[in-house]
């Protein structure tokens, strides 16, 4: 360790007697607070702590440490009132040296009184307390924060159980009515047009898994196969059969099957909304918790074509690219999973209301026995405070109309993905905005 040369040389000259020399072992009480001492100790080896108690409310505060090197008693040694101002004790087995006050300075014609000499040491000890001081606020404050924000997430947990529980009863209804009048028309349909139930039940089980870009290359491969069908019709169909041959009896009346197919893939979307926004109403309820249907098997992949299709009408004008690698399952609550994927695309999807030709990249890969999951747009660059910000709860950028937001999706998304072990990190410039997500494979 170095010291300054003043500071080595008092130790050097009043601290090495032997006689002034003495072993304590842990949990030994060297200072009684307000009790008497007159001696200045210096640290050889060990560690020991020094205690304030304030006698009216019993409370008693660690104030100071003091390891090899360092000085306690300076106080009542040099203020000479002979009374501790504080506890000491041992918190390992330690080795010290002391003077007392009538311990005679050494070598005054050139050093000064025994006050002069050890000025180094007060202002020594006066540094680290003041450094000590420092440390204990900055801790308290963010013990502070904590606590904070922990109260807000009880209280707010406790308005979301409440009005969860509103809407899990109208989701229900939904879910209820949805099943309902599924088989009111597939009734009908088999008894009065028994034709039509090839179509809409491709709708109903199948539903839309087609991308955007899919879709329209797709189309475009239709066009050219059979010249015969329009561009709509084109790209509807690319939406109900996203690949192989087009059964000949779909051209017996073609807008007439797709129409039905129309109505089976909403049904089949009504259905899945409802059961994610159930899913979704329970996982806030649990902001301070992370009570969830958890299987083992959870294909990711699976997850982010549900998010996509949960996000159908705010993608409409979007170019989504998905680029999918083969992927091992994990175990994890696929809600969860759906709920991250949800809440950065439909951000996304906000951030470039302005945007020209708006572009969202999907990229999964498998890598070091983790999942790598990037999502990016080309909307307006993220700048730096609230790159810094975009994750803490009751943060948001959006202040107006049907935007508005509460500032707590992306402080889901990164509570589920820590949840998992995982990590989600954000970077973006002037091309692109990219969130980045790794999960480990358990």
């Amino acid at each position: 360790m170095h010291r300054p040369a003043a500071l080595q040389r008092i130790i050097d000259v009043y601290f090495q007697e032997t006689s002034r020399t003495k072993t304590v072992k842990a949990g030994t009480q060297v200072l009684k607070q307000d009790g008497f001492n007159d001696r200045l100790y210096w640290v050889k080896t060990g560690e020991l702590s020094g205690y304030l108690n304030a006698e009216k409310n019993e409370l008693t505060a660690k104030v100071f440490s003091v390891e090899p090197g360092m000085f306690f008693g300076v106080h009542s040694f040099f203020a000479q009132t002979q009374q501790a101002s504080t506890t000491v004790i041992a918190e390992k087995d330690s080795v010290l040296a002391w003077i007392d006050l009538a311990t005679p300075a050494v070598d005054v014609e050139t050093f000064g009184s025994l006050t002069e000499q050890f000025m180094p040491v007060m202002v020594h000890e006066l540094a680290q307390r003041q450094m000590l001081t420092g440390l204990q606020a900055i801790e308290k404050e963010k013990a502070l924060q904590k606590l904070y924000a922990a109260e807000q997430m009880t209280t707010l947990g406790q308005l979301a159980a409440g009005i969860a529980h509103e809407l899990n009863n109208a989701v229900g209804v939904l879910s209820s009515k949805t099943e309902i009048v599924q088989g009111a028309i597939c009734q009908f349909l088999e008894e009065n047009k028994p034709n039509a139930s090839p179509f809409i039940d491709l709708g109903i089980c199948e539903g839309q898994s087609s991308t955007s870009a899919q879709v329209r290359q797709r189309a475009k491969d239709l066009v050219s196969q059979y010249p015969l069908l329009s561009r709509e019709q084109a790209r509807q169909l690319a939406r109900a059969l996203p690949q192989g041959e087009v059964p000949e009896y779909w051209f017996d009346d073609i807008d007439e099957a797709l129409q039905y197919w129309d109505v089976g893939r909403d049904l089949h979307d009504m259905r899945l909304a409802a059961k994610h926004a159930a899913n979704i109403v329970r996982s806030v309820k649990q902001l301070g918790g992370s009570d969830q249907d958890y299987q083992s098997d959870v294909d990711v992949n699976d997850t982010i074509h549900k998010s996509l299709a949960l996000l159908q009408s705010n993608l409409r004008r979007v170019n989504v690219i998905l680029r999918p690698a083969v992927l091992p399952t994990i175990t994890a609550s696929s809600t969860e999973l759906v709920q991250v994927w949800v809440n950065i695309i439909k951000n996304a999807c906000d951030a470039m209301e302005q945007t020209d030709e708006p572009k969202i990249e999907i990229i999964t890969r498998y890598s070091k026995n983790r999942l790598m999951i990037t999502i990016s747009n080309n909307g307006p660059m993220i700048d730096e405070v609230t790159r810094r910000k975009i994750f803490q709860p009751n943060f948001t950028t959006k202040k107006g109309g049907l935007s508005f937001g509460l500032g707590l999706g992306l402080s889901i998304v990164q509570r589920i993905v820590h949840s998992y072990g995982g990590t989600i990190a954000l970077r973006s410039d002037e091309d692109k905005t990219k969130f980045r997500i790794k999960l480990p494979i358990v």
